[in-house]
């Protein structure tokens, strides 16, 4: 099981000095030249979010909420907040911003969530780059307390999680992860492959 530790920040995360997790596991496509990074900050308000990509065929045709923006070119943030409940959710974007979301403990019992907009609450901001593309996203305190009433961000907690790069669609499909997984065909709804995050 691989480990990252979500650096505490203050204001505006200065994306220069966190750490990047890289997105390099390929299983089931087999080796591409497709690169994808992901940088986590918190602090007591929220979880700040950075998702880069090279790519050089990006496919971004989905434009409405809970679209399967998986079959455009897409990053994904899977998250277990309580990894002892078992229930995580899975934020996937493409470069339009369009949103995923969803809430539940594995594929069969997950909920489509529609938080309203969704550029707003979560300030969603795309980029695309002259070889790629990237994202940047807040993911709230007051939004987990919805399901987590009394949770909080702090140092020390702890969260199970795994990022992934897809394109069902794409020119080159592709699917790519950071923690490996168990599956011999491509799902990333696998809570038992994700990898270990705690906070600074």
């Amino acid at each position: 099981m691989k480990n990252y530790v979500i650096q505490r920040v203050s204001g505006t995360p200065d994306w220069s000095g966190i750490p990047a997790l890289a997105v390099d596991e390929v299983p089931w496509t087999g080796e591409t030249d497709i690169r994808m990074i992901q940088q986590i900050g918190y602090d007591e308000n929220a979880l700040y979010i950075h998702q880069r990509a090279w790519e050089k065929d990006i496919r971004a045709e989905h434009t409405s909420l809970l679209s399967s923006v998986c079959e455009d070119s897409c990053m994904e943030f899977f998250f277990s907040p309580e990894p002892a409940d078992g229930r995580y959710f899975n934020f996937e974007f493409n470069l339009n911003g369009c949103m995923f979301l969803g809430f539940g403990h594995g594929r069969s019992d997950s909920i489509r969530l529609i938080p309203g907009d969704h550029k707003t609450l979560f300030h969603v901001r795309t980029e695309r780059l002259s070889d790629g593309w990237e994202i940047y996203y807040e993911i709230p305190l007051a939004f987990l307390h919805v399901f987590y009433p009394d949770y909080t961000l702090e140092p020390g907690r702890v969260i199970r999680a795994n990022c992934y790069k897809c394109g069902d669609k794409t020119v080159r499909e592709h699917y790519m992860m950071w923690n490996p997984t168990t599956s011999d065909t491509p799902d990333f709804h696998r809570p038992q492959d994700f990898g270990e995050m705690e906070m600074a």
